[in-house]
Parts: C-alpha cells; sequence; structure tokens
C-alpha cells in the first residue's frame, strides 16, 4: 500500500490533461422526471476566474489544495473540452447546458470534460468566505416543505457525499416537477446529462473526488464534507432557485 506522503505526492504532481477519464453509470433514477428545467444561468466552455483567493475558504479547504484543483485538475477539464468540442463540430458560442442535455450523442472525452468543466464551474460559486450562512426566502421554505428542516437536508446531502462510491459529486436538484431532490452521479457525470443517475436543475454540488480533499483530511472524506457546510454561498444558491421561480 502506498504510503500517505507517496499519495501526497502523487496528488500534488496530478492535474495533467486528460482528468476523469473514467465512464459513470448510465442508469436513470425511477424517480427522475422527463423535463429538466434550464434555469437562466449559462456556462461557456472557457474556465472563469475564481471569486476569490487559494486562501479565502482555508476554514474548509487549504490553499494549496485549492490552488491544484483550479489550475490544474479544473484546468484541465476546460483544456480538453475545447478539444474535444473543437473535434466535434461543436457551437463553443452556445451554452454547455446544450450540449450536457445531449451528451449521449458525443464522446467520451465530451461527457467527461464536459461535465468536469461544468461542475467545477458550479462548485467554485458554490462557496464563499463568508462563514455559516443560511438558506433564506423561497429555498428555506422549499427544503422545509421537502426535507423537514435545514438539519435534515443537510444530513441527507452529508449522506450522499459520504456514500458515494469512488470519485464523484453530491446533489441538491429542482427536478421538472419543481421538487428538491438529493442524489449523487458518478465521476464527473451531472444531473444536466440525459444518461445521469439523477436528473434535474443543479442547485448544489459537491466535489467528492479524493483530490478535492486529501491534502487535508486524506481518507476521512466526512470530515471534509462536515467543514465545507461553513462556506457554502447560499446567497448564490438562492439566486439559482430563483432563476427557476
Amino acid at each position: 500500500m502506498a504510503s500517505l506522503s507517496s499519495r501526497r505526492d502523487f496528488i500534488l504532481r496530478s492535474g495533467k490533461a486528460g482528468l476523469g477519464l473514467y465512464v459513470g453509470s448510465t442508469v436513470l433514477s425511477s424517480c427522475s422526471s422527463a423535463k429538466v428545467l434550464t434555469g437562466k444561468t449559462n456556462t461557456g466552455f472557457q474556465q472563469t476566474p475564481l471569486p476569490y483567493s487559494y486562501n479565502a475558504l482555508n476554514e474548509a479547504i487549504d490553499a494549496t489544495t485549492m490552488e491544484i484543483h483550479y489550475t490544474k485538475h479544473a484546468a484541465g477539464y476546460a483544456t480538453n473540452l475545447q478539444a474535444a468540442a473543437k473535434n466535434e463540430n461543436v457551437d463553443m458560442t452556445k451554452p454547455l447546458e446544450e450540449v450536457l442535455r445531449r451528451i449521449s450523442k458525443y464522446s467520451t472525452a465530451m461527457r467527461n470534460n464536459g461535465g468536469g468543466h461544468y461542475n467545477h464551474e458550479l462548485f467554485w460559486k458554490s462557496m464563499s468566505p463568508k462563514n455559516d450562512q443560511k438558506p433564506s426566502g423561497k429555498l428555506a421554505a422549499a427544503i422545509d416543505e421537502s426535507f423537514g428542516s435545514i438539519d435534515t437536508f443537510k444530513t441527507q446531502f452529508s449522506d450522499a457525499g459520504k456514500n458515494r462510491f469512488g470519485s464523484g459529486w453530491a446533489w441538491l436538484i429542482v427536478d421538472g416537477d419543481k421538487k428538491l431532490r438529493i442524489g449523487s452521479t458518478a465521476n464527473q457525470d451531472n444531473p444536466l446529462m440525459d444518461v445521469a443517475e439523477i436528473k434535474g436543475f443543479p442547485l448544489l454540488g459537491l466535489d467528492v473526488w479524493e483530490h478535492a480533499y486529501y491534502l487535508r483530511y486524506q481518507n476521512k472524506r466526512p470530515d471534509y464534507i462536515a467543514n465545507w457546510w461553513k462556506v457554502v454561498n447560499w446567497d448564490f444558491i438562492q439566486d439559482r432557485y430563483q432563476s427557476l421561480t
């Protein structure tokens, strides 16, 4: 078994082009609605600037992890996505969401890198240095209605992240019936994809790949998730939810 130091060295050296080469499950969720909401937000094919410094979320994520995650892993997805889009004659002036909703018609490279880019672009914006924010307004009411309380929601969402086998994401989504649901996807799949395990409009996504937390937490994913709640940008999530109502 590799030593802890060798695992750390591996993660520090990672971030090469071609990340996310594994294809996730194509099993469809039996409770998914056929209709997927679109929202008013669009994602481009270029990596956007990180909205805070690398050390801004230090209460949950250390600066070294943030820098490697953003400049290596996420940047690799963006670069490879553009290459795949060029090879497959995809119009990069249109929203990436249009491709993701029909991802079964594209290559594995488009699926992995398109998902990786979209997921990370949402992930950065879903966090903020403002500690311990809470849901408010219509979003808070919808969480209470769907899950009973914010604490119950956090427990169920955290469990989705903890129980995702291997690499992937935990999600809070709005399904086609405008109901809040919690689920997870493998690797870099997301709920917009027509091959996803759970379908809907992503409000909040949590990266549970090892490179997102290993330097500080090693194999203690539950500790990473528990601290991550301190930096969730509920104002941003509220705005996404409001765009659908």
